[in-house]
């Protein structure tokens, strides 16, 4: 029979390439995890890893076995959780991924609601951005992910095996110095991403970098990108002090204090879809159903405030 602390074990030691190191990531010594793999390959009845210099290798039986590990823990911990809340304990644990602009809008209004309707609670928040957030939660690092994808782009089923809570549609918008000429002409407040064709571009991540270029693109221009920041406020300041344009979603816009510079609208509209994902099975969680109820309901009040 497969324990689940054996493949905790076994996935820590996948992930960190010896006995040792998993041990200190799990909190363990070197020979508990050396006898605990040992008892899970007498269970299965195969080798599931062999020694190569100073690291180990999984064989085959080990990369199949590893690959199934998450679904299973994921598994075991909505049970775990669900029981938990039947039995009346009223505690929980959410592991929180959020991208940045989100972890400064959404996620405080979320957690603070979910705080005081369920204290019990704890969640656990790290940054990440989509596709890498969305990796954590399928290899069960993490029970909520927020992500995001843009209107029309490829793709669109890749969180097909997922449980997809929306939260807002958001929309790109222009940023440009505050006297630039553009700041001033724009028609009520919004302009054609081709009028901005020949002035230098600040980048933000590589994401929305690219989803810039393909929007210039279609447009008939290659942007000159001249400076690259996956730091929103620092993509505000280069602008503010006159270095370039840029194109950022609102919500991270409104993430930082925009001095200097002059929002305008983009004309047609360029979105993309933000959303909470989760694991069907980590759905039932009442912890994780909670938080993705108060997400969703930040969502709402922030887009009702635009």
């Amino acid at each position: 029979m497969i324990e689940a602390r054996h493949l905790r074990v076994l996935r820590a030691v996948a992930s960190t390439g010896s006995f040792s190191a998993a041990g200190r990531e799990l909190g363990c010594t070197q020979p508990a995890v050396s006898q605990q793999m040992k008892a899970l390959e007498a269970s299965v009845g195969t080798p599931l890893l062999v020694r190569t210099g100073r690291e180990m290798r999984l064989t085959q039986a080990g990369e199949s076995l590893v690959r199934h590990a998450a679904g299973i823990l994921a598994g075991l911990t909505a049970a775990e959780e669900e029981v938990a809340a039947i039995a009346g304990l009223r505690a929980g644990r959410v592991r929180l991924v959020s991208f940045p602009s989100g972890s400064s809008t959404l996620v405080p209004t979320a957690l603070a609601a979910l705080r005081a309707a369920h204290p019990g609670t704890r969640v656990f928040l790290e940054e990440a951005e989509p596709p890498k957030s969305v990796e954590l939660l399928r290899e069960g690092e993490c029970d909520v992910a927020l992500a995001f994808r843009y209107e029309g782009a490829a793709g669109a089923e890749e969180w097909d095996d997922l449980v997809v809570r929306p939260l807002l549609t958001d929309r790109l918008v222009a940023l440009v110095p505050e006297r630039h000429r553009l700041a001033r002409t724009a028609p009520h407040g919004s302009l054609a991403i081709g009028e901005l064709a020949q002035e230098p571009w600040i980048a933000g991540c590589p994401r929305c970098r690219g989803q810039l270029v393909e929007v210039c693109e279609g447009a008939g221009f290659t942007p000159r990108i001249d400076f690259a920041t996956d730091d929103y406020p620092a993509v505000v300041g280069l602008v503010g002090a006159g270095l370039g344009v840029a194109v950022l979603p609102q919500l991270a816009v409104e993430s930082v204090r925009p001095r200097g510079v002059r929002t305008v609208a983009l004309e047609p509209a360029v979105r993309r879809e933000i959303v909470a994902l989760t694991l069907p099975d980590l759905a039932q969680v009442p912890a994780v159903s909670a938080t993705l109820d108060e997400l969703a309901r930040a969502g709402a009040r922030q887009s009702a405030t635009r």
